[in-house]
């Protein structure tokens, strides 16, 4: 892939996972999430640190110029928040087509980080 093309991707991607986070915020006290949590069986303050630290990591996402390790360490975080999720969703849900949502999103995620990784390669020749 040529550098016009990797920044089209990891831009798309990246935005799309914008798009899906940060809105969070604004629903993170809704009795829907609220009963998301207490259905996962999960404490109140875990739903809410998740939820903003996932919010945080929204905004590195897209700030542009932020450290490479800053964003390299918010990639690995949300990977862990979605793989958490996934297995939770399995644990308690079992295996229907909703628990793998989270993996969709890891997938987006992956997508991403390749693509500012090769981004990252091209700006450093």
């Amino acid at each position: 892939m040529n550098l016009k093309s990797t920044k089209i991707v990891y831009w798309i991607s990246t935005i799309l996972l914008a798009l899906f986070i940060l809105p969070g915020i604004f629903f993170i006290d809704s009795p829907m999430a609220q009963e998301g949590t207490k259905h996962l069986g999960l404490p109140y303050w875990l739903h809410l640190e998740a939820g903003i630290g996932s919010f945080i990591g929204g905004l590195i996402l897209i700030i542009p110029k932020l450290p490479p390790r800053l964003k390299e360490w918010n990639y690995v975080a949300l990977g862990i928040v979605y793989l958490s999720a996934l297995t939770g969703h399995l644990s308690v849900d079992g295996v229907i087509p909703m628990s793998f949502m989270p993996l969709v999103v890891f997938a987006v995620l992956l997508i991403s980080y390749i693509s500012y990784h090769r981004l990252l390669k091209y700006t450093n020749l």
